[in-house]
């Protein structure tokens, strides 16, 4: 709970003297985060010319509401989301509140120094979530929320603070907003806290209509408390006055292009457009001629979002039983000369209009980095903030160790899916420490996604136990125990929300230095749908593991729409993340493990395991028996790939990945049918054989001993690459020995049929592998 909800904290004081000193910390606010995007692009060197940016007015429509956050409102459990635009005024709150050096404070921009957006990972300075993909850094505290309580109910109290969003209004067009406002599992979570900077413009224009109503009523829809701050205590004063009614009601039904003209008139256009033209002018005439020049233009402007008594009085009226979302009026620009302007976006102020800005707000242009006087009520305020907010880091605590080999050896016939589920009980029975810090997330695909037996054994989470009416079925398989002590969180179809979600639990060793192994599991052909906030999450710091299955081609009933291609190349390309493909069981054990391990930690990555659903003869793997020859085996398996086949004399070598390595090893039989010897590579990391190939040329600090293993020189041969999934996936390969090489995959939209009709139509069965090979030996 914000210490706010407690009462006025600047006892002593009148509460008009503590807004005004509330006030000249606003003006400074404004100063230095418009004055640090000016010295991005006037105060350095630029050799290449190009526009360094920045938002000076995106910036200054948010002022009013961080000052009042950071100086009056905010506790210190409490976390919140910044609006990407708006980064230099939280650059500049901490500045004042001395968590920020005088050194960074030009450098935005530039390399090493304070980031375009506001980053975890990349800032210098507090920042409690990352920003910059729209809609992913608005709804981030919403899955903080969720790893918070679930930390806090499972390894003890971390504390209860609230979850600020602070968004543009711009930003509610994304539809990632609405798959996390309207989930079912968000109306119970009272600590969430949106502010909408409703300033009615985006990029390029005014929005004509920001249907403020329309989306209050969407919000209401959800179970969400609606706060709305349209007018400031000014203009609300104003409305008292005979002729006030006609004036609220030329206000309400004023467009939002004419409103932010008038914005940019002088008093004397200001005073004969205000009016209007029907029989409200008169009224409105008289009542604004009682008001000389600078009251008339404050009124105008007297907005809630920039009135610092009516947002203090709204964050007191916050509903703490469920979701807020305060809807407050702004000006894009408020208190610049660009303010209104419907091409202020990235505008940037000249010299002339700093220099009286500086003047306005008690700055210097030319040391502009000014803090206030000691002793002075400014700095007594921001001195008494900063301690408020101080944190006490919590101790680091070590993840749990997590086996590198459960040891059972799997007979029969299996899938790399079921062998996910299976893997969760092996590990929930040999390594109890390590499962306990296990969560595994889903959007309702946990039964399809072999998670039934993991489910019964660790239940459902939820804030509060809820009734399972179906206990006493005796036909009920999957046990649906929801409790806060429960294991397994299930979330809507959106799976926006499930790596949302995904991003935030693997970030708690970090935030409150309990770790978590968080696994997320979603249909693989959905990947692509969740891909961006999923690489935002890694980008600011959470580590997890993403499961796609079922996946490829091989899913060949369902058609082309659910049938991945792409989705083994976007496992290589994304940064912080290992990617596996296994084969087999076994294979598909150690890569959890593996990727377990590297959780939680500073040091530490996220993975993706992309599995199939094809039930594969577990004796194809050929385990060996030998403890060490087994254990040299696993470490191959996790370092990206191991030789499954070897002839004397290879004529040829056939890279084969995932579902596709059946078909590998019968064209193999086939061609030593034919008198042609091959060996057969079984890839189970492509992501890792591609970085150990870069450090062997230099590039990068990984190991590469895995190439001389799996691919030694004196054991170069023609290469044919085969996997269900695009071929230049695995193309590089030929670059290690520079062999020639036919890949092959699928590139094209897949057809409903059987596993061999479809695999002939994209040419990766078991012919096209043995022509390929003779093609390339002939």
């Amino acid at each position: 709970m914000s210490v706010a909800a407690a009462g006025p904290r600047d006892t002593g004081s009148t509460q008009r003297d503590a807004l005004e000193t509330l006030r000249a910390v606003e003006r400074r606010v404004l100063w230095l985060s418009t004055a640090i995007t000016d010295q991005a692009n006037r105060g350095r060197p630029n050799p290449g010319g190009l526009k360094v940016g920045g938002h000076q007015a995106s910036s200054a429509s948010i002022v009013s509401i961080m000052t009042t956050l950071w100086f009056h409102h905010l506790g210190a459990d409490d976390r919140v989301s910044v609006k990407p635009h708006a980064s230099p005024v939280l650059h500049a709150i901490n500045y004042l509140l001395g968590e920020l050096d005088e050194s960074y404070l030009s450098t935005l921009r530039s390399f090493g120094g304070l980031q375009s957006y506001p980053s975890r990972s990349k800032d210098p300075d507090p920042v409690d979530y990352s920003t910059g993909s729209v809609g992913i850094g608005a709804t981030a505290p919403i899955w903080g929320a969720i790893a918070r309580r679930y930390v806090d109910g499972r390894f003890g109290r971390i504390g209860q603070g609230r979850q600020f969003s602070l968004l543009g209004d711009a930003e509610l067009d994304e539809g990632a907003i609405w798959e996390a406002v309207q989930d079912p599992m968000v109306a119970d979570l009272g600590e969430i806290v949106w502010i909408v900077d409703l300033n009615r413009q985006s990029l390029d224009r005014v929005v004509p209509g920001i249907a403020a109503d329309r989306l209050q009523g969407m919000f209401g829809a959800a179970g969400w408390q609606v706060l709305t701050l349209k007018y400031g205590r000014l203009l609300q004063e104003l409305f008292t006055r005979p002729g006030g009614d006609a004036l609220r009601a030329r206000l309400d039904a004023m467009g939002n292009p004419e409103y932010q003209r008038l914005l940019r008139c002088s008093p004397g256009e200001l005073r004969d457009r205000l009016p209007g033209s029907g029989p409200a002018r008169e009224p409105i005439a008289r009542l604004i001629a009682g008001l000389d020049d600078d009251a008339l233009c404050d009124a105008l402007r007297n907005l809630g979002g920039h009135d610092l008594g009516t947002l203090l009085d709204a964050y007191a009226d916050i509903d703490d039983s469920r979701p807020t979302v305060i809807f407050a009026y702004t000006v894009k620009g408020y208190g610049l000369a660009s303010e209104g302007h419907p091409q202020n976006h990235s505008s940037l102020l000249t010299e002339g209009q700093m220099r009286e800005l500086a003047a306005r707000t008690g700055a210097s242009l030319d040391a502009p980095w000014g803090r206030f006087p000691d002793g002075s009520a400014e700095a007594t305020l921001c001195a008494r903030a900063a301690e408020r907010l101080r944190r006490t880091e919590p101790p680091a605590q070590e993840p749990p160790a997590v086996p590198a080999d459960i040891g059972r050896t799997p007979s029969g016939t299996g899938s790399t899916q079921q062998a996910l589920g299976r893997a969760l009980l092996d590990l929930n029975r040999q390594a109890p420490e390590a499962a306990a810090r296990i969560v595994t997330v889903s959007p309702d695909v946990s039964s399809s996604t072999n998670l039934g037996g993991w489910i019964n054994k660790a239940g459902i989470w939820s804030a509060a136990e809820r009734v399972d009416w179906f206990a006493d079925d005796a036909e009920t398989i999957l046990h649906w125990r929801e409790r806060p002590t429960g294991r397994h969180v299930e979330l809507g179809i959106a799976e926006t929300n499930l790596v949302g979600l995904l991003g935030e639990l693997g970030a708690t060793w970090s935030r409150w230095g309990q770790p978590l192994l968080p696994i997320g599991v979603v249909y693989d052909p959905f990947v692509n749908r969740a891909l961006e906030p999923w690489s935002f999450g890694i980008y600011a710091g959470g580590q997890s593991i993403l499961v796609g299955t079922p996946s490829g081609v091989t899913l060949a009933p369902e058609g082309g729409a659910h049938q991945s291609i792409t989705t083994p190349s976007l496992g290589i390309e994304q940064p912080g993340c290992t990617s596996y493909e296994p084969a087999f069981v076994l294979d598909t054990e150690w890569c959890l493990l593996a990727a377990l391990g590297r959780l939680g930690r500073p040091d530490g990555g996220s993975a993706y395991l992309r599995l199939s659903t094809r039930p594969v003869d577990q004796s194809l793997a050929a385990v060996p028996a030998d403890p060490a020859a087994r254990e040299r085996r696993r470490r191959q398996v996790v370092a990206g790939a191991y030789t499954l086949r070897r002839h004397e004399a290879p004529a040829a070598t056939i890279a084969a990945m995932g579902a596709l390595v059946t078909e590998a090893l019968a064209a193999a039989d086939r061609l030593a049918a034919l008198g042609i010897g091959v060996d057969v590579v079984c890839v189970t990391s492509p992501d890792l054989l591609f970085r150990a190939l870069q450090a062997r040329r230099g590039l990068s600090e990984d190991a590469h001993w895995i190439l001389d293993q799996v691919f030694p020189a004196e054991r170069a041969a023609p290469l044919v690459t085969v996997l269900d999934g695009h071929p230049h996936t695995l193309a590089f390969l030929a670059t290690i020995n520079n062999v020639p090489v036919t890949t092959l995959g699928v590139t094209r939209f897949g057809q409903s049929g059987t596993i061999q009709d479809v695999y002939r139509y994209h040419g990766i069965d078991t012919d096209s592998i043995v022509a390929a090979t003779l093609d390339l030996t002939d």
